[in-house]
């Protein structure tokens, strides 16, 4: 044996995109109606979240894995 540390991953936090992609379009779209409720100031955040939400459709839809890793990273930088 190697004297080489390798790291001990946390299978509890590893998720495949299969499942990652579908959860955090979930959560985004839990976030659309809180959106709404601002009015006129949050037209812009939503049109953006739309169309973030519009890509992941398509790339999931389409198969498109590397669409689906970027929809995944784009849509969890959305917070409240």
């Amino acid at each position: 044996m190697s004297d080489v540390d390798v790291p001990k991953i946390d299978a509890t936090i590893v998720t495949t995109l299969a499942e990652e992609l579908p959860r955090q379009q979930a959560r985004v779209r839990e976030m659309l109606p809180i959106y709404r409720e601002c009015g006129r100031p949050a037209f812009m955040a939503l049109a953006i979240i739309e169309e973030s939400l519009r890509k992941a459709d398509e790339a999931a839809a389409a198969g498109d894995v590397v669409g689906m890793i970027r929809a995944v990273e784009d849509l969890r930088g959305y917070q409240l």
